[in-house]
């Protein structure tokens, strides 16, 4: 088994390395973890998951300040099939940001370095999970690595809940590794661990995206799998990069 997954990522690696060469899909690869949107370039990012009988709707935008600074803003709305739970409404509306304090050029490892940082409001109190909360602040430090056909990035996310039933905090550890394949395909992988000081809202999940890029479009499918609730959620995204 191990050397069938060995050779897999081999594989993988040497058609991203062969294939990525094309400037104009690297720029515009909106979906790699270290991408940093360019100076006045507006990136909208449109999605939808369902799972647990839940369906989500999230629509988010994303703006270049500069080279190094991006600002965005988001907001979900989550309706429950399952009327006794009541579990719909709207979440709370997210400001976020990401700044690149350390280029990858600065080092011999290339290695680059972002810091996150974004707070969320007006969140419906009858929606349990935290990103419906009221009032939530978080900051994170992202570091990363991009090859012509590969990009590995890790994430530590810090995230402070303020509301009268979920008051918390927790941390949020995520690698991740992102594949540019043949002909525009890309494949991604992420894992993330929640330690919550609250230990009802601790969570593992394994995150899979196929996505597909045509010019400074791209369309994708993403598969989910909460370990905690032994959940499975999918989804499919649509981002334009204006």
């Amino acid at each position: 088994m191990k050397k069938l997954l060995c050779g897999f990522v081999g594989t993988v690696i040497a058609f991203g390395s062969a294939y990525a060469a094309d400037e104009d899909y690297l720029n515009a690869d909106t979906s790699d973890p270290l991408y940093m949107l360019e100076t006045e370039h507006l990136l909208s990012n449109t999605g939808v998951e369902y799972g647990n009988d839940i369906l989500r709707l999230g629509q988010s935008f994303e703006y270049g300040m500069n080279n190094r600074l991006n600002m965005g803003a988001n907001v979900h709305y989550q309706f429950d099939f399952v009327r006794a739970r009541k579990e719909r409404g709207f979440s709370s509306v997210e400001l976020n940001g990401a700044y690149r304090a350390g280029l990858a050029d600065d080092n011999s490892a290339h290695v680059a370095t972002d810091i996150l940082f974004g707070a969320r409001f007006a969140g419906n109190r009858h929606v349990r999970e935290p990103d419906f909360a009221k009032s939530t602040y978080f900051a994170g430090l992202r570091v990363g690595r991009q090859w012509a056909g590969v990009t590995l990035a890790g994430t530590v996310k810090s995230t402070w809940v303020f509301d009268d039933t979920r008051g918390m905090s927790y941390i949020d550890f995520t690698p991740e590794a992102y594949f540019r394949l043949i002909e525009g395909w890309r494949i991604g992988t992420a894992f993330t661990a929640r330690v919550a000081t609250n230990p009802a809202y601790d969570r593992e999940w394994l995150k899979f995206k196929l996505i597909k890029q045509f010019g400074r479009t791209q369309y994708g499918a993403t598969y989910a799998y909460e370990y905690e609730k032994e959940d499975s959620t999918v989804g499919l995204f649509l981002n334009i990069l204006f």
